[in-house]
């Protein structure tokens, strides 16, 4: 009922809301191309702009921060570009190294500035580890209006930011400037990262841009899905970290919403249906149940060969010396009419033998079902 009433709390989800949507949809194309420090080091690269733009206008005007804070970034990504294309420094090289630079020439410039004599420089700090509950309604408008146009020039550009994404030599064989979307999409990612540094900081912005995408991408293999789901987990997050910050005094709204995101993570990955961890383990069981199952079989197989027909009874003790635990096994194969019991043996009936010879898991070999199971 607080987020109906409170006027604070309502600004302050609707910003994160918005700053989630935008960044979870966009950080979507730097988790699939394998970016995901981009977002730190461009977070990180902001900060000098930030400092740069107080000192030359001497506003804290939150549009002339970001204005200044994306072009800083923006020159780190180009920059990273230029050494990835320049020389023989791969690609995570160049990001710690314009991260680390940039940074601290952030650090040093807001030292600077706080050594000013006069109070003008107070709230700048802010931007390091954010500081959600000071969002007013233009701060709100700015966001989703810059977040709204990033949005728009990718859906604008969908099908070939695909290509950039999964494909860019191919595109490159069509004759699409590859390069040129290369630098659109950085700077796209750009806008939607700078936008959320007031609200969770610098140094946890790589999260809104990060996690949302991963979390996503546990639960679908299509890319619009993922993107679409990215925003949700976004957006969900944020308002769920502003409104359980609101409960308690001294909860800080930035870290709680990276806190949320974080929880969401970890349940996409525990019980996403395909790529889960709980579901990829009981789907291993039951393999492994199935594997013991027809190896079971395919000896019930073989002693009625060897024994001269399926009516001959085999003793449980007989098949759990090979298999352990064999009762079970042997009861499934009951249910299912693929062996008889009579008394405490055991044989194969026709159905069976037609389930062995067909080739199920467990004929053709230990090491062909064990990679199966895996």
């Amino acid at each position: 009922m607080d987020f109906f009433s409170d006027y604070t709390l309502r600004i302050v989800a609707l910003g994160a809301a918005a700053l989630g949507m935008t960044s979870g949809a966009l950080g979507s194309y730097a988790v699939l191309r394998k970016q995901s420090l981009l977002g730190d080091a461009i977070s990180h690269a902001a900060l000098p702009g930030i400092a740069l733009a107080f000192l030359l206008t001497g506003s804290k005007a939150p549009l002339v921060l970001v204005l200044g804070a994306a072009v800083a970034g923006w020159v780190g990504t180009l920059v990273v570009m230029k050494i990835v294309n320049a020389t023989r420094v791969k690609e995570d090289s160049a990001l710690g190294i314009v991260l680390a630079v940039f940074f601290g020439a952030g650090l040093v410039l807001l030292t600077v500035i706080q050594k000013r004599p006069d109070a003008s420089q107070a709230g700048l700090d802010r931007f390091l580890f954010g500081q959600a509950a000071t969002l007013l309604w233009r701060d709100v408008v700015m966001i989703a209006t810059l977040g709204g146009l990033a949005l728009g020039v990718a859906a604008l550009f969908w099908k070939e930011f695909k290509l950039l994404a999964f494909d860019p030599d191919y595109g490159a064989s069509l004759g699409l400037p590859m390069r040129g979307l290369d630098v659109l999409l950085t700077s796209v990612l750009v806008v939607s990262i700078v936008i959320g540094l007031q609200t969770v900081g610098v140094v946890l912005m790589s999260a809104m841009v990060v996690a949302p995408a991963s979390a996503a991408r546990q639960w679908t293999d299509r890319m619009g899905t993922m993107v679409l789901l990215a925003g949700g987990i976004g957006a969900l997050a944020g308002v769920s970290g502003a409104v359980i910050s609101s409960m308690s005094q001294h909860v800080p709204t930035g870290p709680t919403i990276v806190l949320c995101l974080t929880v969401l993570v970890l349940f996409s990955m525990a019980l996403a249906p395909n790529r889960g961890l709980v579901w990829a383990a009981v789907r291993q069981a039951r393999n492994r149940r199935t594997l013991h199952m027809h190896a079971v079989l395919a000896d019930l197989n073989e002693l009625a060969v060897q024994h001269g027909g399926a009516h001959h009874g085999h003793a449980t003790a007989v098949l759990e010396a090979a298999h352990p635990g064999a009762r079970h096994e042997l009861e499934e194969l009951e249910q299912r009419g693929w062996a008889t019991r009579a008394g405490d043996d055991w044989s194969i009936t026709a159905a069976g033998q037609a389930e062995a010879l067909r080739g199920g898991p467990g004929t053709r070999g230990r090491g062909d079902d064990e990679e199966d199971a895996r």
